[in-house]
């Protein structure tokens, strides 16, 4: 059984920076692709960042230049780095494991926390 645990969500000012951290469970970890999602109010989940067991990442172009997703197999943790944030970046954010990752077509397979809040005001 894999159980994630997302932390770091609050209330920051557009332009400013926040770090998400994911804590995974189970042994797997080492071998599995990791990725952040996020549902904005009203909107549909999306994909935002994956990275692959061995390091390589992928972004939503959205995203490109301002977040960086990282993880550290030995402590079984992903991390959502967040830079210059803007108010259209307010949304619920999930951690996700062990998914199918496309920044085209929703999946929602995988293990998933349970969410953390992330408000940028303008």
């Amino acid at each position: 059984q894999v159980q994630l645990v997302e932390s770091g969500g609050g209330l920051v000012q557009a332009g400013g920076s926040l770090r998400l951290s994911c804590a995974v469970s189970g042994s797997i970890f080492s071998i599995i692709p990791m990725g952040w999602y996020r549902q904005p109010p009203g909107k549909q989940r999306e994909l935002v960042a994956v990275i692959a067991s061995r390091g390589s990442t992928r972004y939503t172009d959205s995203v490109k230049g301002r977040f960086t997703i990282s993880r550290d197999n030995a402590k079984n943790m992903a991390w959502l780095q967040m830079n210059n944030l803007k108010p259209e970046d307010t949304a619920v954010y999930y951690c996700n494991a062990d998914g199918a990752y496309s920044f085209t077509t929703y999946n929602p397979s995988g293990y998933w926390g349970q969410g953390t809040q992330v408000t940028v005001s303008s």
